[in-house]
């Protein structure tokens, strides 16, 4: 069913990089939302206030707030089309997060509401007409959500869309939930025990959780969260296995939504090479490497001295030094700037964002071990954070 969907709804469906065809597989995910949200919906809430089951009708509401979050979805992912003008200059794409978090807001309220109607009804019981009516449309109901999230899912996978990877998530939820709920209709009927409410209230927990984790899911893009390490690892060794490429340095990734990604990257060669032969090949990869990845990349051009035996010999000591500190993940651009009197150590200590040193420590550390080398060598240290490097 979902390579049927694609082949008959979506051109070029396998092309995902495309932005059109990105934005045909959000529509058509928010599109089969709606209309199989709504079914379940309009079946849950009937046979919920014939069989007198406020759970069944709270999971029938979970649906109708499923429909909802679908027709925000098609909303955001058309908005997040939309090219860049002049007060967003790189596109609208953060729209899609936008959507995500829109959608989480929805859940968590209406989890909110039902969990106080649940829970009035375990002050105030009442027993559920069992019928296999019920029985049979919360199977099917159970069926229907497992399919859906297998749909939402490989969808948002495909074209890496963190709305669709929450929807799935919560139409897996909602699996779970329903589940419950036919657990208990049938409990009940067997035990006599009045428990609609509790289950009732265990969907409703249900629910807010769900929303509570799509927030969290779709906030992260928007506040800036480090970047895939699978596409820092490609770019590093896209660039380093180049011709006359020494190493890399400052890597940065931002993205501005979904196929919005922009990074910068100095790139280390030696000063002695030929500068326009080495700015052919830096310019090379930024075409080769952009198109590839689908990024906007920018290298800069960083000459590094191989020849001088001092600069080698300093840099191979500061390096060991930083291997052995711990949140220091690597040095850069070293230079040694020589006068009268003292001779400034010129170097960038690149640290992890979990760095627990202060870099008052840090600096005490590298200034006493040059001195210990020579009295007149003067340290002086930028200290980069490592943004590439994706936290645990």
């Amino acid at each position: 069913m979902y390579n049927f969907l694609l082949k008959k709804f979506i051109k070029n469906f396998g092309d995902v990089k495309s932005p059109s065809v990105r934005n045909r597989y959000g529509k058509l995910a928010g599109v089969v939302g709606v209309s199989s949200n709504l079914l379940l919906c309009s079946a849950k809430i009937v046979v919920g206030y014939i069989s007198g089951s406020i759970a069944v009708v709270a999971d029938g509401f979970n649906n109708l707030a499923d429909a909802a979050s679908s027709v925000i979805t098609l909303v955001g992912f058309h908005l997040a089309a939309a090219p860049g003008d002049r007060k967003h200059p790189f596109g609208h794409a953060r729209i899609e997060y936008l959507t995500g978090l829109f959608i989480s807001f929805i859940i968590v309220l209406v989890g909110v509401k039902f969990f106080a109607d649940s829970f009035g009804k375990i002050l105030h019981p009442e027993h559920v007409n069992f019928g296999y009516t019920p029985v049979l449309i919360l199977a099917v109901s159970i069926l229907i959500k497992i399919w859906q999230s297998l749909f939402f899912i490989k969808c948002g996978k495909a074209i890496s869309s963190v709305t669709l990877i929450a929807a799935g998530t919560d139409s897996r939820n909602d699996v779970i939930a329903t589940s419950t709920v036919l657990a208990c209709m049938i409990a009940e009927h067997i035990s006599g025990f009045m428990i609609d409410g509790y289950a009732g209230c265990l969907v409703a927990i249900f629910i807010v959780v769900s929303g509570i984790k799509i927030i969290r899911d779709a906030s992260d893009p928007l506040l800036g969260k480090a970047p895939d390490p699978a596409l820092v690892q490609t770019i590093r060794d896209r660039i380093c296995s180049a011709e006359l490429i020494i190493g890399i340095h400052d890597l940065t990734v931002h993205e501005y939504g979904p196929g919005k990604v922009f990074a910068t990257v100095h790139a280390e060669i030696d000063a002695h090479e030929d500068f326009v032969k080495c700015h052919d090949i830096i310019d090379r990869l930024e075409r080769e490497i952009g198109g590839e990845l689908g990024i906007s990349l920018v290298i800069h051009m960083d000459p590094i001295d191989t020849k001088d035996p001092l600069t080698l010999e300093l840099k191979t000591l500061i390096a060991k030094l930083a291997a052995d500190l711990p949140g220091v993940t690597g040095i850069h651009d070293l230079r040694i700037v020589k006068s009268y009197t003292h001779s400034n150590i010129v170097f960038d200590v690149v640290l992890s964002p979990d760095c627990r040193l202060s870099k008052g420590e840090l600096r005490s550390v590298f200034e006493n071990e040059l001195m210990r080398v020579n009295s007149t060598y003067n340290a002086v240290i930028t200290f980069d954070i490592d943004y590439s490097e994706r936290q645990t």
